[in-house]
């Protein structure tokens, strides 16, 4: 087209002096999604029950049914705690379980199952920035249940949290980092499920299983050594550890594994776990299944 076309048509002229509108960037799009996943939690009541609320519910049954058996002293002549708050530290860790890894292994699994993850494979959407969405989902969830359980501590159970920044600051870090690692590897664990309506079958009793040997419900020190050991290889028991020594008198220590914090192997175990569900997140995940 000449130049004399191009100004005998002004519409012409017009769009191509107009440039194409730019896509949205991967982290932008992943952003946007935080906001659909937020809102497609809340709307489920099986996940804001059994991911949001059910340490909060069990922290209550806890105290409500143990309070009677006193304090809960970790030597002689040492200063004891209540139930209630010996226990806060280990509901907080499987809070941070329970949004990434159940929550995520469920939900993207589920997602493949009903043909979401096909749909969204023919969109533009990124893997990166559906990944995003999804961490970005459980951090703000994750935040939200943590602030509720704290809050609840105080002012419903009594409990008295820490006045230390020091302590502030461990639980920042270990909070941080373990949901990282939580929801990678509920991504990661997306994978295990055959089918979406197998995806709670599958991922609860794991979960569960890790709640029992990692110190949540069961005092650590009291459980066999073996079973100890086989909880040390988890990132539960690195995060309930961490909390403990966040919300814990130091003299608790000397009632972990062996007989300190271990802060030092808290931060390397879950960085090592949080590098296992990145890779194999990147491994195993697909918007359509191999053998769909």
């Amino acid at each position: 087209m000449t130049a004399a076309t191009a100004s005998a048509d002004p519409r012409r002229a017009g769009r191509a002096g107009r440039a194409a509108p730019a896509r949205p960037g991967i982290v932008a799009l992943g952003v946007t999604r935080v906001g659909y996943e937020v809102k497609g939690y809340f709307r489920s009541p099986d996940a804001v029950f059994f991911t949001f609320l059910f340490p909060l519910v069990m922290l209550g049954i806890f105290t409500a049914a143990f309070s009677e058996a006193g304090e809960i002293v970790p030597a002689p002549g040492a200063e004891g705690i209540t139930i209630g708050a010996y226990y806060l530290p280990g509901m907080l860790a499987a809070g941070v379980l329970l949004s990434g890894v159940q929550n995520l292994a469920v939900d993207i699994a589920t997602e493949k199952g009903d043909g979401t993850l096909k749909r969204l494979g023919g969109t533009p959407l990124s893997p990166v920035s559906y990944f995003l969405g999804k961490i970005g989902q459980v951090f703000v969830t994750g935040v939200l249940q943590a602030a509720l359980l704290l809050v609840a501590a105080a002012t419903v159970f009594g409990i008295a949290l820490p006045t230390d920044a020091e302590s502030w600051m461990t639980f920042a870090w270990v909070f941080v980092l373990g949901l990282t690692a939580s929801a990678l590897l509920g991504i990661a664990l997306s994978a295990l499920p055959r089918t979406g309506k197998s995806a709670t079958a599958v991922v609860i009793p794991i979960v569960l299983v890790l709640q029992f040997i990692s110190g949540v419900y069961l005092q650590f020190n009291m459980l066999p050594e073996w079973m100890q050991n086989i909880a040390s290889a988890f990132p539960l028991k690195w995060m309930a550890q961490g909390m403990r020594a966040a919300f814990l008198p130091d003299d608790f220590a000397v009632l972990e594994q062996h007989g300190t914090w271990d802060l030092g192997w808290v931060a390397i175990w879950l960085a090592v776990w949080l590098v296992v569900g990145l890779v194999i997140s990147r491994v195993t995940f697909r918007w359509i299944r191999r053998d769909a």
